[in-house]
């Protein structure tokens, strides 16, 4: 399968230049250590802790979801 390049323009490149370094700092300024927002409440850390300790095979696909709900 062959991929397919779009070309951009100069003006297209600067935008995605400018979107990037915009979501570059929005993630950068949530990690920040006095930003509230961008710390794990207890809560989260529990789940994500018992999510890393869930084996691969026990996560149900998404095409399986899809089929149950579509």
């Amino acid at each position: 399968m062959e991929k397919q390049i779009k070309e951009i323009n100069s003006e297209e490149l600067k935008q995605l230049i400018q979107d990037v370094t915009l979501l570059k700092e929005i993630l950068l300024s949530s990690f920040h250590k006095e930003d509230p927002e961008g710390e794990l409440s207890d809560w989260a850390k529990k789940e994500l802790a018992q999510a890393r300790k869930t084996p691969k095979e026990e996560y149900i696909s998404m095409e399986e979801i899809e089929k149950e709900f579509l």
